[in-house]
């Protein structure tokens, strides 16, 4: 597990040192994740016990590294969900992620934007046979996080807009715990300042 967070650090580290040079400017942007996800690991608030996933949602805080005029580095940091699970469920579901984005831009808006992510899961919580009722034991797991997405730009006045789809996969692994999968996927749209 610790090798998944090194990874994901030093691809982290590299990705943000080679924006930094001559780069356009950084800008900052949310965006708002809503869909469905199996997962057989993960107690779901959403769901009754024994459901192996349910729905999620979560939003991000998203900082943009531009590497071109169509080309950016995204650092996804999720904001939601680990505020709400904390307090609310006393659990951790942490998923940041870094994501390539290119987009098609024809100097015309709308156009089409592609990205892959790569980042990492945490959790900290009961399992899937669990409810908010009767909580099983909490066990630690963790894993790499894949993700892919297409959506359309769209030109603001004071910022653009990104609606669009995205698909993910996690295998989850724990000393105490069965190994996992998650698989989901959901609407999205960013917002970029």
């Amino acid at each position: 597990m610790k090798k998944y967070i090194l990874l994901f650090l030093l691809f982290l580290s590299s990705i943000l040192s080679v924006s930094a040079q001559d780069s356009p400017e950084i800008t900052i942007g949310v965006h708002l994740l809503a869909g469905g996800r199996y997962d057989n690991v993960r107690m779901c608030v959403g769901s009754p016990a024994g459901v192996k996933g349910g729905p999620i949602m979560d939003l991000y805080l998203d900082i943009r590294f531009p590497l071109s005029d169509s080309d950016f580095i995204i650092l996804n940091i999720p904001v939601m969900r680990p505020i709400l699970f904390g307090a609310a469920f006393n659990m951790l579901q942490f998923e940041p992620q870094v994501t390539y984005e290119h987009r098609f831009n024809n100097n015309d808006s709308p156009y089409l934007v592609v990205g892959g992510g790569l980042g990492i899961v945490f959790h900290y919580g009961p399992d899937y046979n669990s409810s908010q009722d009767n909580k099983g034991p909490s066990f630690f797991a963790m894993g790499p996080l894949f993700t892919g997405s297409v959506g359309v730009l769209f030109e603001g006045n004071n910022g653009t807009w990104i609606p669009g789809v995205k698909a993910f996969y996690a295998p989850l692994f724990s000393p105490d715990y069965q190994t996992g999968q998650i698989i989901g996927g959901g609407l999205e749209i960013q917002y970029e300042f």
